[in-house]
């Protein structure tokens, strides 16, 4: 029997090493409900991505699907990342109403003063409660945090009190801020944001809580005429939470070194250039109003206190919709609120 040849040996070596090398290559499906021009896309998902990929040294990669290309809704995607449709994803448990209760604290009316502070404490408050970790068994969180100030747009008339939301129909992204606008007088219509181009176009609803941040991806500036801001001075009118999580499956498939790329670029680190990019993103978001000349208001402190008041209720309404679940509301308010406090400092 003929031995092989060098030649077949040294082509058999390099067949092997590449076969090592590509089995190392690990493709990420990532997940989301955002255009792919869109602020979180290109600020955060992309760089996370070539961060992650850079050091990995180019083990980890990025297969992105932006505006629900794997199919489903932004409503399902927390479920596609736990079933492993997608490896990671990007979005707000609030799009599920009710299913994430505790977590819902940080998205009450007049909460947060700002995105970077206030995300820092949602992931103390996810860290430090199990009860908070319960609710999200089955995916593994890489951050929470929230968007800058939420603020009121509408298409045909301008808020500046309490008595314009009367009649109105509006939409928000989750159950607190729904509630919230039902509080204030106007008809709330849920909807994710995929939904709301059209439906403002068609008359659907009348105006929309957002932060400034989204608008430009989607042209809403050009759908509405009018923008009521809060003063700044004061709490914002409404945040939501966002996560972005990836499926426990994946991860524990990955060795060693990859986890810890992983792990290096998930939690406090992340959540705070999260919170900060997005309350940097305020300004182009403004701006493309600014520049089709759109009517913006600034609510005074006087009038915000009327808000405030009239939906004041709803800190009582979900300490006791958590406290019937069997958790202790009180304590678990306070909580939030000394932790959104703390990072302010």
């Amino acid at each position: 029997m003929k031995s092989p040849s060098l030649k077949a040996l040294a082509a058999g070596i390099a067949a092997l090493v590449a076969c090592s090398l590509h089995a190392q290559e690990i493709t990420l499906k990532v997940s989301h409900f955002w255009a792919p021009g869109a602020m979180a896309p290109t600020k955060i998902i992309g760089p996370w991505c070539d961060k992650v990929n850079k050091e990995s040294g180019g083990k980890l990669k990025c297969q992105i699907y932006p505006a629900m290309q794997l199919g489903g809704t932004p409503a399902q995607l927390i479920d596609q990342g736990k079933d492993g449709i997608a490896d990671i994803v990007y979005t707000l448990p609030g799009y599920t109403a009710g299913r994430f209760p505790l977590m819902e604290v940080f998205e009450l009316p007049f909460m947060n003063l700002n995105a970077e502070s206030s995300s820092q404490a949602v992931w103390d408050y996810y860290l430090t409660t199990p009860a908070v970790q319960k609710e999200f068994t089955g995916i593994k969180p890489l951050a929470f945090h929230v968007h800058d100030e939420g603020f009121v747009h509408t298409k045909d008339k301008q808020i500046k009190t309490l008595a314009d939301f009367k009649g109105l129909k509006m939409r928000a992204p989750t159950r607190q801020t729904n509630k919230l606008l039902a509080k204030l007088g106007a008809t709330p219509v849920a909807m994710p944001l995929p939904a709301l181009p059209e439906s403002i176009s068609k008359g659907v609803i009348d105006g929309f809580l957002l932060p400034w941040e989204v608008i430009p991806s989607v042209k809403l500036h050009e759908m509405v005429k009018f923008h009521s801001e809060t003063d700044s001075k004061e709490r914002a009118l409404y945040s939501a939470v966002f996560i972005m999580g990836m499926n426990p499956a994946k991860y524990e498939s990955l060795p060693a070194d990859l986890k810890k790329v992983i792990d290096n670029n998930s939690g406090a680190a992340l959540v705070k250039h999260i919170g900060k990019t997005w309350d940097e993103s305020a300004v182009v978001g403004r701006k493309v109003a600014e520049d089709r000349k759109n009517t913006i208001y600034t609510i005074p402190g006087a009038e915000l206190a009327n808000w405030r008041n009239t939906s004041a209720s709803l800190y009582d309404e979900w300490v006791a919709d958590v406290t019937a679940k069997g958790n202790d509301g009180k304590a678990l308010l306070a909580k939030a609120q000394a932790l959104v406090k703390k990072y302010e400092k």
